[in-house]
């Protein structure tokens, strides 16, 4: 979460009068290269770095077409006069099918052999299986049709080669640590894991290249990140059956929230028992610092990298995980998946941590009421592998939390209007004692100590000189001023209210963005700007 909640949820974006992800300096380098690579007599390195190039064209405009939808594709650099710059937008048919031609060249060209820091085969397949699952789902919940190839073709696509990937590339998961601690440490290695880690951005601190991860997470001062109940509330109980069909699971508080849940939880979120790593004590969540006291520590490291743009754990762009994914969603949404395909593909992900396989035939039969709900799930997904892609929604969301898929995810499968939801947090029961405080068990200890909170509604926080128990408390918090509940006393905490931070999703026209107001006027005739903007 930020200060702020983001522009495309409050209704909050304006057609910019330049720039706004209409920026095309990068695809001029690669089609430079592509332009005089035939200048190389060794045909061999020029089909390589050509394929490189091709690789970075086709993610380029994958990343365009996911913001705008039809774009003109080019593939030879343009000089300022160049009557090309003013020609309409091609059709994402069109662009796609250029894409794949790319990425099919590069799959061909590029080294087998591979390398952490450097774009190989299975990183070209990767990026295929993530592009046409996009592609294909997105043209089959926005009702896109009418071109030569429609939604089955591209999600074909996606499913086989991310096939290819898990039969031929020889990754798997990264697993050393065991089920309690290899998916933390997977983000947490200071040099990424190619046991499982397809392509990474190499941080380095002898090289002075840092990120922020950790000081993201511990800083009151820096957007206070944290993650949602619903999507807390989404995560399966270690035996594989379903939190949200406990009783009373709506008013649980942290401690009982947290026990027995999908080990995936307890290495994404502080939750009891959490301590740093390399550290032995024992840390609450800090609500100072996290907004919805669900305090997230994936890609947090030991406390040495703690300081501003200190951190130097490699961030990972590809992982084998995702391929998989890529792989049961696609095969789930084009109506071919077998429990052969699950067992190949969800199963390694959840022995990582030892949860249960997923049941194709006992998912469909009983599909989860929250993950179909309008509030908590995804109520535009029917037919009947309705049970088994919810499943596999939820597998992804928990998965690759925090790893930057989730807002397109939401843009694919139709699922704007959950952007207008209010946010929730931490529940605490409601109701203070006779001084107007109450004190919350959040580590499970049963006693009173300094990882405990106490909330208060009198004007000024209890002291310690009166009320003794107080005095091990560190946290104190004054309902409605440090942060807003659901009820007076009590209930979850409510992360941007929609009633002073009002929401609005179009659906006629917020899943693609504006495109500048300088391109329009540069061709008025030809460039049109994107529905209802």
């Amino acid at each position: 979460m930020k200060n702020e909640i983001a522009a495309e949820m409050r209704d909050g974006r304006t057609i910019p009068a330049s720039g706004g992800g209409w920026t095309w300096t990068d695809l001029r380098k690669f089609n430079t290269l592509l332009e005089y690579s035939g200048n190389c007599k060794d045909t061999d390195i020029r089909n390589r770095y050509d394929a490189v190039a091709r690789f970075f064209r086709a993610y380029f405009y994958f990343e365009k077409v996911k913001r705008f939808g039809d774009v003109p594709w080019y593939a030879k650099p343009l000089g300022s006069a160049d009557p090309e710059l003013k020609r309409p937008r091609d059709s994402r048919e069109f662009v796609m099918q250029r894409m794949i031609e790319d990425i099919d060249f590069a799959i061909r060209y590029l080294p087998a052999e591979r390398d952490l820091y450097r774009v190989t085969k299975w990183t070209a397949l990767a990026l295929k299986s993530r592009f046409c699952l996009f592609e294909g789902t997105f043209r089959k919940y926005h009702s896109i049709d009418g071109y030569e190839h429609d939604w089955k073709w591209y999600l074909e696509q996606a499913a086989d080669a991310a096939e290819e990937f898990i039969t031929n590339s020889g990754y798997s998961l990264y697993t050393a640590t065991g089920p309690a601690t290899s998916y933390r440490d997977l983000f947490a290695s200071e040099n990424a894991q190619s046991v499982e880690v397809i392509l990474a951005r190499d941080y380095n601190s002898a090289l002075g290249v840092f990120h922020n991860a950790n000081f993201y997470t511990i800083s009151a001062s820096y957007g206070k990140p944290g993650m949602t109940r619903k999507i807390v509330d989404s995560y399966l109980m270690a035996d594989g059956s379903r939190f949200t069909d406990k009783a009373g699971w709506e008013t649980m508080e942290f401690k009982q929230q947290c026990s027995n849940r999908d080990p995936r939880l307890a290495q994404t979120i502080r939750t009891p028992g959490y301590t740093r790593i390399g550290a032995t004590t024992k840390l609450a969540p800090d609500l100072a610092n996290s907004i919805t006291g669900y305090h997230v520590v994936k890609f947090v490291t030991g406390t040495a990298q703690d300081a501003y743009n200190k951190s130097f754990n490699d961030l990972p762009i590809f992982r084998s995980a995702e391929v998989y994914l890529n792989f049961a969603e696609a095969k789930a949404e084009r109506g071919t998946l077998t429990q052969d395909d699950i067992d190949k593909s969800i199963k390694p992900i959840r022995d990582r941590v030892g949860m249960p396989n997923l049941d194709m035939k006992a998912a469909n039969a009983n599909p989860d009421p929250y993950l179909a709900s309008n509030v908590t799930g995804y109520p535009n997904v029917s037919g009947e592998n309705k049970g088994v892609i919810l499943e596999i929604r939820r597998e992804r969301t928990i998965e690759l939390i925090a790893e930057g898929h989730r807002y397109y995810d939401m843009v694919r499968w139709k699922e704007g209007k959950m952007f207008e939801q209010e946010f929730k947090g931490m529940y605490f029961t409601p109701g203070m004692n006779s001084d107007g405080y109450r004190i919350y068990d959040l580590d499970g200890s049963g006693d009173v100590s300094a990882l405990d909170v106490c909330l208060y509604t009198t004007s000024s926080a209890p002291k310690a000189a009166d009320h003794p128990e107080l005095a091990v408390i560190k946290t104190f918090l004054k309902i409605g001023s440090a942060f807003e509940l659901t009820g007076a006393t009590g209930g979850n905490i409510i992360v941007h209210n929609t009633e002073t931070e009002p929401r609005e999703w179009r659906e006629d026209r917020d899943y693609l963005y504006p495109l500048p107001l300088s391109q329009i006027q540069f061709a008025p005739d030809k460039i049109k700007q994107n529905p209802n903007w």
